[in-house]
């Protein structure tokens, strides 16, 4: 089987983010079962706000850009911050850009279109941010994205994370590899 090549990133643009403390110790899972992980921060993709008269005058090159990874990819993970028991307005704001046409790019849902996403999600609460979850998924299972019925949602994260990076608690970080790996089969079996 041919590696996968996965693109992942939290939705958030925060320097000390949780959620990107999480895609890191989601991507060194990957690159230990043999995938070829793309790791980004969104503060690298600055855009408006998605505005239908802004994407007529000019598609944002960070959108283009960001779009072309996704496009590169064979499969996603996003690490999820919830607000008020929802999708982040950054991660929202990222998928609607990217799910447009525009910038060189025909059809809009290219990016999207039979790829395979896992979600997981941190936040300083008991939940975890798996509220969100349940709207990241809706969006992305719209846009026809095959989301891995395995997701992880990671309480008390500020204590979450060992010095290394890795899941502090056992049972988390074993949730962890069952996420990351269905998410590295099932984009296998695609491009195998």
């Amino acid at each position: 089987m041919n590696p996968p090549r996965l693109l992942m990133f939290a939705g958030s643009a925060r320097r000390d983010s949780l959620n990107k403390k999480l895609a890191a110790a989601a991507a060194q899972v990957a690159r230990s079962l043999g995938a070829e992980v793309d790791l980004i921060d969104l503060a690298d993709y600055p855009m408006p706000l998605y505005d239908g008269d802004l994407e007529a005058e000019a598609f944002p090159q960070a959108a283009s850009a960001l779009r072309e990874k996704m496009i590169a990819a064979d499969g996603f993970l996003f690490a999820c911050p919830e607000y008020n028991g929802s999708i982040t307005p950054l991660l929202k704001n990222a998928l609607d850009w990217t799910s447009r046409p525009g910038g060189g790019v025909d059809e809009g849902l290219v990016a999207y279109r039979g790829k395979v996403a896992a979600l997981v999600a941190t936040s300083p609460g008991a939940l975890g941010g798996m509220r969100g979850l349940v709207h990241v998924r809706s969006i992305l299972s719209g846009i026809g994205v095959h989301v891995v019925p395995a997701d992880l949602a990671v309480g008390g994260g500020f204590q979450a994370f060992a010095e290394d990076g890795s899941l502090a608690d056992e049972g988390m970080a074993i949730r962890l590899q069952e996420t990351v790996d269905a998410l590295v089969r099932t984009s296998s079996l695609l491009v195998s």
